[in-house]
């Protein structure tokens, strides 16, 4: 349920309409309630209380107008926030690519001030229809029109926020920067947030024979797996005594027809269990960082990759990804990687999760942009800094491998492309710093290893 709520939650805080539509019934039911106030407090005690020059005292006729004035315009700048929003996204989209679109429709002050705007223009037509008589006699709310008086106010100051807004959220720094802090809040949902640990130790092993007794369930349905429901799949495999291995990671597109898991037993799986093991999958038109945190490197690698296009020649936006890159990949090789093993209860195995490691996420980080960014001298010098700035960092000789292989890929392509003699040397220069980054780094994982060890025996 709670993986089923965060998806949810995903799509419903990357669309327009969650937060104006809260907003517009808020100032709905403002209105009635006001109104309400209006009609119990006498308007005789207004004019005579402390704060009375700071309530609206006019008559219907002027109340009238004072409504129709401030919802009029209101709605007129709420169309002109939707272009001007329009014009952002179109901008985002054709230089920083199509998948970051969701990020700014993410973005909550944009929501806000569509939504103050539209709850603005409802607010005052709903008080304007309570308005009865003349200028002599009749039924003014006082407190109400003063209060959409306060709102237009209001409006306009966040009209002023929200340009200065719009132009900042373009800036190529200021779009990387907010991708990489939702890159990092993935990586704290995937990734235990314990320090300087190994890999957590599998609980045991598939059962014998599940290799030639499993059967896969399939999709019924096409889309990208937004997310898994880990929890639900374990407590219904510990009911049934099952056993599953997923084999579709979040991100990953699934095709109608296409397995989804595995299940041990094949005689237990039925439509009951089958039915189960695909509610367990969220499906989408479109990828998500609920639990994908490959998508947010894929994103930074996209920005990037367009940054470098003959069309764009911006290889410092590409160095900035490359810095934040790096920022992701250092906080990743400090955790530990969790394992794919769930158990229902203590010593049985239940469900083999798919799991993102290092190399996956280093892969996305660096192949697009090596392939991409091979011909700036500038590019690949980065990401070589990169590499010796994470090496200190890693906890895992796999990982430290991994860095060792980029690297080497990111030196020879860059050497094959370089045409100045001087460039080729600054390159060999920054692999040797590199690779001698990484040397130290597999001493010190040696050294700890060996610690480890003697602690073993000493214990025994």
């Amino acid at each position: 349920m709670k993986t089923f709520l965060s998806a949810w939650w995903e799509r419903v805080r990357t669309s327009y309409w969650f937060v104006p539509g809260l907003m517009a019934l808020g100032a709905m039911a403002l209105s009635i309630g006001v109104v309400h106030a209006d009609e119990v407090v006498n308007e005789r005690w207004l004019r005579h209380a402390s704060w009375a020059s700071w309530i609206w005292m006019g008559g219907a006729a002027g109340a009238r107008q004072v409504l129709a004035t401030i919802a009029g315009s209101t709605i007129t700048v709420a169309g002109v926030v939707f272009s001007i929003t329009i014009v952002a996204l179109s901008l985002a989209s054709s230089q920083f690519g199509p998948r970051l679109l969701r990020s700014f429709m993410g973005d909550r002050l944009t929501q806000t001030v569509l939504g103050t705007f539209i709850a603005t223009f409802l607010y005052c037509l709903m008080v304007l229809r309570t308005i009865r008589g003349t200028e002599d006699s009749g039924f003014v709310p006082h407190i109400s029109v003063t209060l959409g008086l306060m709102l237009a106010v209001a409006s306009v100051f966040l009209l002023i926020v929200f340009i200065h807004h719009v132009c900042a959220s373009i800036l190529a720094d200021n779009l990387v920067a907010r991708v990489a802090e939702e890159m990092r809040d993935g990586i704290d949902r995937v990734f235990p947030d314990r320090i300087g640990e190994e890999e957590m130790p599998t609980a045991t092993s598939l059962p014998e024979g599940f290799e030639q007794d499993a059967l896969a369930v399939a999709s019924e349905k096409s889309g990208f797996v937004q997310a898994v429901d880990g929890d639900a799949l374990v407590e219904f495999a510990t009911e049934r005594n099952l056993v599953l291995r997923i084999l579709r990671r979040p991100g990953e597109f699934v095709a109608e027809e296409s397995p989804l898991a595995e299940v041990w037993p094949a005689r237990e799986v039925d439509d009951e269990v089958a039915a189960a093991v695909r509610a367990a999958f969220y499906l989408g038109r479109h990828r998500t960082p609920t639990q994908d945190v490959e998508y947010c490197f894929d994103q930074l690698a996209e920005v990037a990759a367009r940054a470098l296009s003959p069309g764009i020649n911006d290889p410092f936006t590409a160095m900035t990804c490359v810095e934040w890159l790096g920022v992701g990949l250092i906080r990743v090789a400090s955790r530990a990687t969790p394992s794919r093993h769930r158990c229902g209860e203590v010593g049985r195995l239940r469900v083999v999760a798919y799991q993102s490691d290092f190399a996956g996420l280093a892969d996305a980080a660096f192949n697009a942009i090596r392939q991409y960014g091979c011909g700036s001298a500038s590019v690949v010098l980065r990401m070589l800094e990169v590499i010796a700035r994470i090496a200190p960092h890693t906890r895992r000789e796999e990982d430290r491998k991994t860095l060792a292989r980029h690297a080497e890929a990111i030196r020879a392509d860059g050497i094959a492309r370089m045409l100045n003699d001087a460039d080729k040397a600054e390159i060999e220069g920054r692999f040797r710093a590199a690779a001698a980054a990484l040397a130290r780094a597999g001493e010190a994982l040696e050294r700890r290893a060996a610690g480890r060890a003697n602690c073993e025996i000493h214990r025994g």
